[in-house]
């Protein structure tokens, strides 16, 4: 990383300050001579310092073709953005905190474990009280755990 003065190491506070608060993951699948792009709802889980997110979607079409196809994925999370303007010194800026890393997608079969995941990610989102998602909607959802192999941090917090 070049502007080490930015860089975060702390795998706490990666997760704290960046995954807890972000809603959206963009995972980069290989796709011939072009990545592709992928921004997706998550969930997660962090024991011992291993790191999971848990993705889902359809059970067919180019991202599941391209997962089936090479396991492996590059991600993003991004939150806190805020234009910063110092006028007197005529310098803007943008305010953020960002982790990127790669990791290994393990598409789940086990029912259990897709609703346990499931369940993860739908309570991120905070859903109205008593919410509870079609039973039915479990077999025919593809659930995803990206098993973190590396991550990185890097936030931009100057004071206006």
């Amino acid at each position: 990383m070049r502007r080490k003065d930015r860089e975060i190491n702390d795998l706490n506070e990666i997760v704290e300050k960046i995954i807890d608060k972000s809603d959206v993951i963009r995972i980069g699948l290989a796709d011939g001579d072009y990545p592709y792009i992928v921004p997706l709802n998550y969930g997660y889980s962090f024991n011992n310092g291993e790191l999971e997110f848990y993705v889902h979607g359809a059970k067919a079409g180019r991202k599941m073709d391209l997962i089936r196809k090479n396991p492996v994925c590059s991600f993003e999370i991004d939150t806190a953005h805020k234009p910063v303007f110092i006028k007197d010194k005529k310098y803007a800026t943008m305010n953020f905190e960002s982790a990127m890393g790669r990791g290994k997608i393990e598409i789940i079969d086990n029912e259990q474990e897709k609703i346990r995941m499931l369940d993860s990610l739908t309570e991120r989102y905070e859903p109205p009280e008593g919410f509870v998602y079609n039973p039915k909607s479990v077999p025919v959802t593809e659930v995803m755990k990206i098993v973190v192999t590396e991550i990185t941090g890097k936030a931009n917090r100057k004071k206006a």
